[in-house]
């Protein structure tokens, strides 16, 4: 078992529910997701596009909890009638103000 299956079992095992990690990729946070409706708990991947001073643009980003629905959200993603309509938003929303940066980001969860 390599030391960042470790890492994640003991994050799993000791962390609390809805307790975050951040990772050494920007933007990609890990989550421990409670027990709910008869499931065990569990780790999921949180994605959430950062702003150029380096702070979170979502309060809550894209949930990824297994490697099948990553599978699924890069397909949809990649379809180009997702980026035109992005785009298309883009030309039609009000320009938004940058968030400030955010302060001391400390225990990075190294991948």
């Amino acid at each position: 078992m390599s030391s960042g299956d470790v890492r994640l079992r003991q994050f799993l095992n000791e962390g609390q529910a809805w307790e975050k990690k951040v990772t050494n990729i920007p933007g990609v946070s890990l989550l421990k997701l409670p027990t709910f409706k008869g499931t065990s708990p569990s780790i999921a991947i949180e994605v959430s596009p950062l702003n150029p001073a380096g702070s979170s643009t979502k309060r809550r980003g894209v949930i990824i909890r297994s490697s099948s629905e990553l599978d699924e959200i890069n397909r949809l993603l990649s379809n180009p009638k997702v980026a035109q309509l992005a785009k298309s938003i883009d030309e039609v929303n009000p320009s938004r103000e940058p968030a400030s940066a955010k302060d001391g980001v400390n225990d990075i969860f190294e991948i």
